[in-house]
């Protein structure tokens, strides 16, 4: 083999004794780190977030370190499934301002249940689509309200809020962002917000960085529990859903989520035009 490589035996015996060198040992540790965080991620953290995950648990590593080892590992993410519109944007109800103005961070907003961020997202079963409406407050990043339906008419997205309403029970003044959807320019969804005392706002046409922290929970949801499994029965998706959003109690989105999807955002925020407290 030596005279085929053109090799000496003395340098093949030194390179079969050679111990790795610190970079190599080093990478083979942060592999190691890399797999366990994906597999406690369900194989669905990208190069980005399990860098943020890695700064955040103290390891001092750049993004394109992290993505050349699992490159060189093999370390892949699951890919996401097709897309499904849920925004019917081309009615005639009327259209809200954008109060909002992309202002995300948890510092411009004084307190909880101040900014409440609302949309829809579809599961597809073997029954056929089901629907997910959800209510975030952007200040705790909680799912305070949400619901489900196989109809995507405007009592899924009352039902939401009703249930944020009454768990929340927030004082008037209540900033409530949505795309401009029918179902939250609907008459009954707009009475619901005046009767409670709540400010409408709405994200510009076809925009969704305008609301991109509920965009964020719905990638996050899809990733880590619908597109893991073929789905049934629509049954079988609102109990898993159930699990998934409130173990007991309305779930609060952990760190692990969500302080780690904070970088995909973040130039959302910068590039907010106004940054005074909401």
């Amino acid at each position: 083999m030596c005279s085929l490589l053109s090799a000496s035996r003395a340098g093949y015996y030194a390179w079969r004794e050679r111990t790795p060198s610190e970079g190599a040992q080093k990478d083979a540790k942060l592999a190691t780190q890399i797999r366990v965080i994906h597999k406690q991620s369900h194989e669905t953290y990208g190069s980005p977030r399990i860098h943020a995950q890695l700064r955040h648990d103290g390891t001092r590593v750049s993004r394109k370190r992290v993505a050349r080892v699992m490159r060189k590992e093999r370390i892949d993410v699951r890919l996401r499934r097709r897309f499904r519109k849920t925004t019917d944007s081309n009615h005639k109800h009327p259209i809200a301002p954008n109060l909002l103005k992309r202002r995300f961070a948890i510092t411009s907003i004084r307190a909880r249940d101040r900014v409440w961020a609302s949309d829809i997202t579809y599961i597809d079963t073997m029954e056929g689509w089901l629907y997910l409406a959800v209510v975030l407050d952007l200040r705790s990043r909680r799912v305070v309200g949400w619901s489900m339906s196989q109809s995507l008419e405007t009592p899924i997205v009352l039902d939401a809020l009703r249930m944020a309403l009454s768990r929340r029970q927030p004082s008037k003044g209540v900033l409530h962002h949505s795309d401009r959807g029918s179902q939250y320019a609907d008459k009954l969804f707009r009475q619901l917000l005046k009767d409670h005392g709540m400010k409408c706002s709405m994200s510009r046409k076809g925009d969704c960085w305008n609301n991109a922290v509920v965009e964020s929970f719905n990638a996050t949801i899809k990733t880590e529990l619908i597109h893991r499994t073929k789905w049934m029965a629509r049954e079988d998706v609102r109990a898993a859903v159930y699990k998934w959003i409130e173990p007991g109690t309305i779930r609060s989105v952990s760190i692990r989520r969500w302080d780690i999807a904070a970088p995909m955002i973040s130039r959302v925020t910068r590039n907010s035009r106004q940054s005074r407290t909401i």
